[in-house]
């Protein structure tokens, strides 16, 4: 005998006032991940810093930068929703602008890429 593991909803549906308190969490989340962004670059511009200090610092302005996309990203579903937009519409926009970051970011290693090729092959020369 079959059962009906999925004939109603696990757990009931976010309500509006749910929507707006995760909408004000992750715009509270923003401001300290800018914060973070501000600090780390006040530690680069140190001149007494070591190159390996400096070095630990550009990797985290990276994971910043990633923290920052994955922030907007929430922003964005939760201001469809906040708007009384469903679910799966948020999550698709939400999931077309972290797709346009990592196509940013893919073209930028490419430039990126493009640029030391030559110098490597001169380097061999």
């Amino acid at each position: 005998m079959a059962q009906k593991y999925y004939s109603q909803h696990k757990s009931s549906p976010i309500t509006e006032e749910e929507i707006k308190e995760k909408y004000n969490d992750i715009q509270e989340e923003m401001e300290e991940v800018l914060k973070w962004k501000k600090e780390e670059e006040t530690k680069l511009k140190d001149i007494k810093a070591s190159p390996q200090k400096k070095g630990a610092i550009k990797r985290a302005l990276k994971k910043i930068a990633w923290r920052i996309n994955t922030v907007q990203g929430q922003t964005i579903y939760w201001k469809f929703r906040v708007n009384g937009e469903s679910h799966f519409k948020a999550n698709l926009e939400k999931n077309e602008f972290w797709a346009s970051c990592k196509q940013k970011a893919e073209e930028e290693q490419r430039k990126k890429d493009e640029i030391e090729l030559p110098e490597l092959l001169k380097k061999k020369l």
